[in-house]
Protein backbone atom coordinates (compact mmCIF):
# COMPACT_ATOMS: atom_id res chain seq x y z
CA UNK A 1 0.00 0.00 0.00
CA UNK A 2 3.18 2.26 0.69
CA UNK A 3 4.27 1.49 -2.32
CA UNK A 4 1.54 2.53 -4.13
CA UNK A 5 0.82 5.43 -2.00
CA UNK A 6 4.60 6.50 -3.20
CA UNK A 7 3.63 5.73 -6.45
CA UNK A 8 0.49 7.85 -7.07
CA UNK A 9 2.42 11.01 -5.23
CA UNK A 10 5.50 10.36 -7.78
CA UNK A 11 3.08 10.99 -10.58
CA UNK A 12 1.01 13.57 -9.27
CA UNK A 13 3.99 15.42 -8.79
CA UNK A 14 5.08 14.71 -12.29
CA UNK A 15 1.47 16.13 -13.63
CA UNK A 16 2.20 19.31 -11.53
CA UNK A 17 5.26 19.77 -12.91
CA UNK A 18 4.65 19.55 -16.56
CA UNK A 19 1.30 21.53 -16.17
CA UNK A 20 3.39 24.34 -14.16
CA UNK A 21 5.86 23.98 -17.16
CA UNK A 22 3.14 24.83 -19.33
CA UNK A 23 1.80 27.52 -18.15
CA UNK A 24 4.97 28.87 -17.74
CA UNK A 25 5.62 28.45 -21.60
CA UNK A 26 2.31 30.07 -22.25
CA UNK A 27 3.26 33.43 -20.36
CA UNK A 28 6.35 33.73 -21.77
CA UNK A 29 4.75 36.14 -24.50
CA UNK A 30 4.47 38.72 -22.33
CA UNK A 31 6.49 40.75 -20.14
CA UNK A 32 7.38 40.73 -16.31
CA UNK A 33 7.00 44.03 -16.15
CA UNK A 34 3.93 46.27 -17.19
CA UNK A 35 2.38 45.78 -20.71
CA UNK A 36 -0.93 46.03 -22.55
CA UNK A 37 -2.04 43.58 -25.48
CA UNK A 38 -3.58 45.19 -28.07
CA UNK A 39 -5.50 44.30 -31.52
CA UNK A 40 -5.69 46.52 -34.38
CA UNK A 41 -7.87 46.68 -37.28
CA UNK A 42 -8.04 48.37 -41.00
CA UNK A 43 -10.29 47.94 -43.82
CA UNK A 44 -10.16 49.30 -47.14
CA UNK A 45 -12.82 49.61 -50.08
CA UNK A 46 -11.76 49.48 -53.72
CA UNK A 47 -13.74 49.16 -56.85
CA UNK A 48 -12.97 45.99 -58.92
CA UNK A 49 -11.51 46.49 -62.16
CA UNK A 50 -10.60 42.49 -63.38
CA UNK A 51 -12.77 39.45 -63.97
CA UNK A 52 -11.09 36.10 -63.77
CA UNK A 53 -14.26 33.94 -65.60
CA UNK A 54 -13.88 29.88 -65.33
CA UNK A 55 -15.80 27.94 -67.77
CA UNK A 56 -16.46 24.75 -68.56
CA UNK A 57 -17.45 23.55 -72.22
CA UNK A 58 -18.12 19.44 -72.47
CA UNK A 59 -19.82 17.27 -75.51
CA UNK A 60 -20.90 13.56 -75.35
CA UNK A 61 -20.91 11.74 -78.32
CA UNK A 62 -20.81 8.44 -79.68
CA UNK A 63 -16.96 8.40 -79.53
CA UNK A 64 -14.11 9.57 -77.89
CA UNK A 65 -12.88 11.58 -81.19
CA UNK A 66 -16.35 13.21 -82.07
CA UNK A 67 -16.69 14.17 -78.90
CA UNK A 68 -13.10 15.98 -78.80
CA UNK A 69 -13.51 17.48 -81.88
CA UNK A 70 -16.53 18.50 -80.94
CA UNK A 71 -15.00 20.22 -77.73
CA UNK A 72 -11.87 21.56 -80.05
CA UNK A 73 -14.48 23.23 -82.34
CA UNK A 74 -16.25 25.01 -79.78
CA UNK A 75 -13.15 26.23 -77.63
CA UNK A 76 -11.47 27.45 -80.92
CA UNK A 77 -14.86 29.39 -81.77
CA UNK A 78 -14.48 31.20 -78.44
CA UNK A 79 -10.32 31.70 -78.74
CA UNK A 80 -11.03 33.11 -81.71
CA UNK A 81 -13.90 35.85 -80.91
CA UNK A 82 -11.53 36.74 -77.65
CA UNK A 83 -10.01 39.68 -79.53
CA UNK A 84 -13.04 42.23 -79.59
CA UNK A 85 -13.01 41.97 -75.88
CA UNK A 86 -9.47 43.67 -75.79
CA UNK A 87 -8.33 39.57 -74.19
CA UNK A 88 -5.13 38.42 -75.88
CA UNK A 89 -3.77 35.02 -75.23
CA UNK A 90 -1.29 35.47 -72.11
CA UNK A 91 -5.00 36.11 -70.72
CA UNK A 92 -6.50 32.90 -70.81
CA UNK A 93 -5.80 29.52 -69.78
CA UNK A 94 -7.28 25.57 -70.72
CA UNK A 95 -6.80 22.71 -68.84
CA UNK A 96 -5.58 19.82 -71.41
CA UNK A 97 -9.07 17.86 -72.77
CA UNK A 98 -10.13 14.89 -71.11
CA UNK A 99 -12.46 11.62 -72.36
CA UNK A 100 -14.50 8.66 -70.72
CA UNK A 101 -16.75 6.49 -71.51
CA UNK A 102 -20.84 7.27 -69.97
CA UNK A 103 -22.34 4.64 -68.78
CA UNK A 104 -26.04 4.09 -67.89
CA UNK A 105 -27.95 1.14 -66.32
CA UNK A 106 -30.34 -0.51 -67.91
CA UNK A 107 -32.91 -3.76 -67.01
CA UNK A 108 -31.51 -6.07 -64.62
CA UNK A 109 -28.99 -3.58 -63.72
CA UNK A 110 -27.08 -4.13 -66.99
CA UNK A 111 -24.42 -1.71 -67.90
CA UNK A 112 -25.59 0.03 -71.05
CA UNK A 113 -22.68 1.96 -72.80
CA UNK A 114 -24.30 5.83 -73.52
CA UNK A 115 -21.06 7.12 -75.48
CA UNK A 116 -18.19 9.15 -74.46
CA UNK A 117 -17.87 12.54 -72.38
CA UNK A 118 -14.99 15.17 -73.56
CA UNK A 119 -14.79 18.07 -71.66
CA UNK A 120 -12.27 21.22 -71.08
CA UNK A 121 -11.90 24.28 -68.57
CA UNK A 122 -10.96 27.43 -69.18
CA UNK A 123 -9.92 30.08 -67.60
CA UNK A 124 -10.15 34.03 -69.08
CA UNK A 125 -9.13 37.18 -66.97
CA UNK A 126 -10.81 40.23 -68.55
CA UNK A 127 -9.35 43.73 -67.31
CA UNK A 128 -11.89 45.81 -69.22
CA UNK A 129 -15.35 45.34 -67.17
CA UNK A 130 -17.74 46.82 -69.14
CA UNK A 131 -16.95 43.62 -71.61
CA UNK A 132 -18.37 41.25 -69.09
CA UNK A 133 -22.06 40.70 -70.00
CA UNK A 134 -21.41 40.59 -72.83
CA UNK A 135 -18.26 38.23 -72.81
CA UNK A 136 -20.54 35.75 -71.06
CA UNK A 137 -23.29 36.09 -73.99
CA UNK A 138 -20.47 35.32 -76.33
CA UNK A 139 -19.47 32.36 -74.36
CA UNK A 140 -22.62 31.11 -74.39
CA UNK A 141 -23.53 31.22 -78.01
CA UNK A 142 -20.40 29.40 -78.86
CA UNK A 143 -22.22 26.86 -76.91
CA UNK A 144 -19.42 26.87 -73.95
CA UNK A 145 -21.78 24.62 -71.30
CA UNK A 146 -21.12 26.32 -68.30
CA UNK A 147 -19.81 29.62 -66.90
CA UNK A 148 -18.47 28.06 -63.64
CA UNK A 149 -17.85 31.06 -61.37
CA UNK A 150 -16.80 34.70 -61.81
CA UNK A 151 -14.36 36.54 -59.66
CA UNK A 152 -13.58 39.98 -59.14
CA UNK A 153 -10.58 41.44 -58.14
CA UNK A 154 -8.49 44.46 -57.87
CA UNK A 155 -5.37 44.95 -60.29
CA UNK A 156 -3.92 46.94 -56.76
CA UNK A 157 -4.70 44.18 -54.40
CA UNK A 158 -0.82 43.91 -53.39
CA UNK A 159 -0.81 47.51 -52.36
CA UNK A 160 -4.08 48.22 -50.65
CA UNK A 161 -3.26 45.03 -48.41
CA UNK A 162 -0.27 46.42 -47.49
CA UNK A 163 -1.96 49.74 -46.84
CA UNK A 164 -4.69 47.96 -44.84
CA UNK A 165 -2.02 45.95 -42.69
CA UNK A 166 0.16 49.50 -42.40
CA UNK A 167 -3.57 50.84 -41.32
CA UNK A 168 -4.01 48.32 -38.60
CA UNK A 169 -0.56 48.77 -37.21
CA UNK A 170 -1.73 52.89 -37.00
CA UNK A 171 -4.95 51.33 -35.58
CA UNK A 172 -3.01 49.42 -32.95
CA UNK A 173 -0.67 51.97 -31.62
CA UNK A 174 -3.46 54.66 -31.37
CA UNK A 175 -5.49 51.94 -29.12
CA UNK A 176 -2.72 51.23 -27.09
CA UNK A 177 -1.96 55.52 -26.13
CA UNK A 178 -5.94 55.88 -26.23
CA UNK A 179 -5.83 53.28 -23.30
CA UNK A 180 -2.35 53.94 -21.06
CA UNK A 181 -3.48 57.76 -21.17
CA UNK A 182 -6.68 56.43 -20.13
CA UNK A 183 -4.91 55.12 -16.85
CA UNK A 184 -2.69 57.72 -15.92
CA UNK A 185 0.47 56.02 -17.89
CA UNK A 186 2.48 56.29 -20.64
CA UNK A 187 2.96 53.87 -24.19
CA UNK A 188 6.34 52.43 -23.94
CA UNK A 189 7.64 50.35 -27.12
CA UNK A 190 6.90 47.53 -28.29
CA UNK A 191 7.18 44.33 -27.18
CA UNK A 192 6.42 42.11 -29.45
CA UNK A 193 4.42 41.78 -32.63
CA UNK A 194 1.86 38.77 -33.48
CA UNK A 195 0.99 37.22 -36.43
CA UNK A 196 -0.71 39.37 -38.93
CA UNK A 197 -4.19 38.43 -40.51
CA UNK A 198 -5.50 40.03 -44.15
CA UNK A 199 -8.14 38.82 -46.26
CA UNK A 200 -10.78 40.48 -49.31
CA UNK A 201 -14.06 39.99 -49.94
CA UNK A 202 -17.05 41.27 -51.90
CA UNK A 203 -19.50 43.85 -50.09
CA UNK A 204 -22.77 42.45 -50.89
CA UNK A 205 -21.10 38.61 -50.34
CA UNK A 206 -21.57 35.70 -53.20
CA UNK A 207 -23.85 37.05 -56.35
CA UNK A 208 -25.76 33.60 -56.78
CA UNK A 209 -26.59 34.88 -60.30
CA UNK A 210 -22.61 35.49 -61.29
CA UNK A 211 -20.83 32.38 -59.46
CA UNK A 212 -22.92 29.72 -61.18
CA UNK A 213 -25.01 29.96 -64.54
CA UNK A 214 -25.84 27.14 -66.28
CA UNK A 215 -27.19 26.76 -69.69
CA UNK A 216 -31.11 24.70 -69.11
CA UNK A 217 -33.79 24.74 -71.18
CA UNK A 218 -36.14 27.07 -68.44
CA UNK A 219 -33.53 29.44 -68.56
CA UNK A 220 -33.57 30.04 -72.02
CA UNK A 221 -37.13 30.08 -72.34
CA UNK A 222 -37.30 33.22 -70.01
CA UNK A 223 -37.56 36.78 -71.45
CA UNK A 224 -33.57 37.56 -71.28
CA UNK A 225 -32.82 40.33 -69.08
CA UNK A 226 -29.53 41.98 -68.68
CA UNK A 227 -27.79 41.20 -65.32
CA UNK A 228 -25.84 43.28 -62.66
CA UNK A 229 -22.88 41.49 -61.91
CA UNK A 230 -20.37 43.50 -60.12
CA UNK A 231 -20.54 44.05 -56.71
CA UNK A 232 -20.39 48.05 -55.28
CA UNK A 233 -16.89 47.21 -54.12
CA UNK A 234 -14.13 45.36 -52.65
CA UNK A 235 -12.78 45.17 -48.90
CA UNK A 236 -9.43 44.01 -47.55
CA UNK A 237 -8.92 43.48 -44.26
CA UNK A 238 -5.99 43.45 -41.98
CA UNK A 239 -5.63 42.51 -38.30
CA UNK A 240 -2.70 42.86 -36.30
CA UNK A 241 -1.64 41.63 -32.22
CA UNK A 242 0.61 43.95 -30.81
CA UNK A 243 2.37 44.16 -27.17
CA UNK A 244 3.72 47.28 -25.54
CA UNK A 245 5.15 48.29 -22.26
CA UNK A 246 4.09 50.80 -20.18
CA UNK A 247 5.42 53.41 -18.67
CA UNK A 248 3.45 54.22 -15.78
CA UNK A 249 3.49 57.83 -14.59
CA UNK A 250 4.86 58.64 -10.74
Amino acid sequence: MGCLHGGFMKYFCLLALVAFSALSHANNSLPNNRHIAVVGNAQISATPDIAVIHLEVESLKGSSAEAKTDVDDRVNKLLAGLGKFKVDEKNVSASSIATAPVYSYGDNNKRVLDGYRASRNLTITLNKLDNLNALMDFALSVKIDEIDRVELKSSKEVELKNEASALAVANATEKGRMLASAFGATLGSVYSIGSAEDGSYGRYGANSGIERIEVTGSRLAKPRVTGKYLQENMVFSASVGVVFDLEVNQ
